[in-house]
């Protein structure tokens, strides 16, 4: 009997791997090496106890366990919220199969705007990845809503959301090799050569300072170069400050100059990235005499410093300096983040001490006053959050820029930490050079003291919107007390000072106080150059008592804020000018060039 041979059939051609011979061992020496570093890294930040963490670790625990007692001893919620979520699994299994069978029906559960974690073609095209993003869309939309309906008071449910959005959006498909249909297709390309070089990236990351993902571009920025450029001069410093003077680009400027006082939390190029959308260079270009603030990055020795401090050494320094350097006693002052709050701080104290006049405008951009309603940030000042603070504080005398920008990548997770995670590690891709995400990674250090009052006195107390509740020198604080015309400009989709937050802080100012509600969020909002003509704003002359009807009554615009913003600018601080000032011609002598020392300090 003849035995018959079965010819197999035609195997599905894969895609010819990329990875060769020496690149795979390149890269497995790289996995090797990088290992060792990590393992040194890990030993030595346990031995030398830097470790140790400014926040409780035991809170998501303790979160999670206070919602289970909650659905526990109320179940109620639960349980009739189930109903629904079974009704929504069986349509969402219903159109799976339709549209795996080729049917055109819509997703039962679609992202969310702007999220961009699904984009690739495969998470739609592909039923099997289809049927999983959607199936975690709608997972960790129930999960929400449960807490939402949760019987917690409200400051336990803001808690348990922030961990409960960090875990699920941790747990992710777009975050594994396995369930990431972008990520399996390199591997396949490359021959699992992505993969490995994602895992020597991993330990790569673990092993530096931080120990946390690190972004990696194809192309770098240089300080005085091609960001933070804007030409000038050092014109003035002291222990925490210097003050940079920018050189004119026009014939004449206005006579009175401009105060720019940034955040301490990081560097104050945020304003002057590169130069086609520098803040800093377009309002020089515009005819204004601009100064800047450069805080120091300050190191334990300077962990004494507090807020009185930052006010005294800070704006009011350098309004003295300004004087000398200009001749003017009157400035324009305009400030972003919690740069505003020392703005207006020193307005106040200025006004306590009949010094009123010497400030003719104030901006802030992006800056909350009032912390009646902090969100999602009360998660971390919470009595045992305090405690883990200061114990960190006392053992290193200021909270470092690494820790800094752990929190900040933690509010923002997706986008910066797991949007890296799958690039970095998974694809093994070299993502756009972003002169924004390079100023980010650039944190600043900030004192002891400054941290433990900012936390316990404006955080936790709200004592700035309290007549009299913070001194400076002895001179009570007031906001009411300033009497100086205001613009707040907020951002809408603002993750940092929620703009429904900062309308409630404008609202404290005694003079006459105008609101613009400007496109984006806290940091892209602000870098909004007429010339890209995005985003856009909403106005309203009026302030009524609440956000919502600000809003009602406000008119759209088109493009960006900076030409309403300047022209505002002019009718506060006058229009007339006078020859333009070139930095150290006048009584202070240039000391450097811009952007100075302290601005490159690590």
């Amino acid at each position: 009997m003849t035995s018959k041979t079965t010819r197999p059939p035609e195997a599905e051609t894969l895609p010819e791997a990329t990875g060769t011979g020496p690149e795979m061992a390149a890269a497995w020496t790289r996995v090797i090496t990088n290992a060792s570093e990590a393992l040194r890294a890990i030993s030595e930040r346990r031995t030398s106890g830097s470790s140790a963490s400014p926040f409780d670790m035991a809170s998501p625990l303790k979160a999670f366990a206070e919602f289970s007692m909650s659905v526990f001893t109320n179940p109620g919620p639960v349980l009739e919220a189930q109903k629904g979520f079974v009704r929504q699994w069986s349509e969402l299994w219903s159109s799976s199969i339709a549209r795996a069978i080729g049917r055109d029906v819509p997703a039962a559960v679609t992202p969310e705007r702007g999220d961009r974690r699904f984009n690739n073609a495969a998470w739609t095209e592909q039923p099997l990845f289809d049927f999983l993003k959607q199936a975690y869309l709608l997972g960790s939309r129930q999960t929400l809503e449960l807490i939402a309906k949760s019987e917690l008071a409200p400051d336990a449910r803001t808690r348990i959301d922030f961990f409960a959005r960090q875990l699920l959006n941790a747990l992710a498909p777009t975050n594994y090799p396995l369930t990431n249909p972008e990520a399996i297709d390199q591997a396949m390309k490359s021959g699992g050569l992505s993969l490995l070089t994602g895992l020597g990236n991993l330990l790569e990351d673990v092993a530096s300072p931080s120990g946390l993902v690190q972004r990696r571009a194809s192309d770098t920025f240089e300080i005085g170069v091609t960001i933070a450029a804007t030409p000038g001069k050092v014109v003035f410093q002291n222990a925490l400050m210097q003050l940079i003077q920018y050189t004119p680009t026009t014939e004449q400027v206005y006579r009175r100059p401009l105060l720019y006082v940034p955040p301490l939390v990081n560097k104050y190029y945020m304003l002057d990235l590169q130069p086609k959308s520098s803040l800093i260079r377009w309002l020089v270009e515009q005819g204004h005499s601009v100064f800047v603030v450069s805080w120091i990055n300050p190191g334990s020795d300077l962990g004494n410093m507090g807020i009185a401090d930052y006010v005294q050494l800070g704006p009011v320094a350098a309004l003295d300096a300004i004087e000398q350097a200009t001749g003017e006693r009157v400035v324009g002052g305009f400030a972003f983040c919690m740069g505003g709050i020392l703005l207006s701080m020193a307005a106040s104290y200025l006004a306590g001490k009949g010094q009123a006049d010497r400030i003719a405008s104030i901006t802030t951009i992006g800056t909350q006053l009032d912390f009646s309603h902090t969100g999602e940030w009360g998660t971390f000042y919470d009595s045992k959050n305090m405690e883990a603070l200061e114990r960190h504080l006392d053992k290193t005398g200021v909270i470092g820029s690494e820790k800094l920008q752990a929190l900040f990548s933690l509010v923002r997770s997706n986008d910066l930490i797991w949007a890296s995670v799958v690039d970095h590690y998974l694809l093994d891709r070299v993502v756009p050079p972003s002169d924004l995400l390079f100023w980010f990674a650039d944190g600043a250090h900030i004192p002891k003291a400054f941290l433990l009052e900012y936390a316990r006195q404006l955080l936790q107390q709200n004592l700035l919107s309290k007549p009299g509740g913070i001194s400076v020198d002895g001179v009570p604080i007031d906001l009411s007390a300033i009497k100086t015309p205001a613009l707040v400009i907020s951002l809408k989709d603002d993750h940092v000072s929620a703009w429904q937050a900062t309308y409630a802080g404008a609202q404290l100012l005694g003079g006459h106080t105008e609101f613009l509600l400007g496109g984006s969020g806290h940091n892209a909002g602000v870098i909004n150059p007429p010339s890209a003509n995005k985003h856009g704003f909403w106005t309203n002359p009026e302030m009524p008592a609440s956000p919502e009807d600000w809003m009602t009554a406000a008119q759209k615009q088109d493009g960006s804020w900076w030409p309403t913003w300047d022209a505002w600018l002019v009718k506060q601080n006058g229009g007339d000018k006078v020859p333009a000032r070139t930095p150290g011609e006048g009584k202070l002598p240039a000391l450097e060039d811009a952007p100075g020392s302290y601005v490159r300090m690590r």
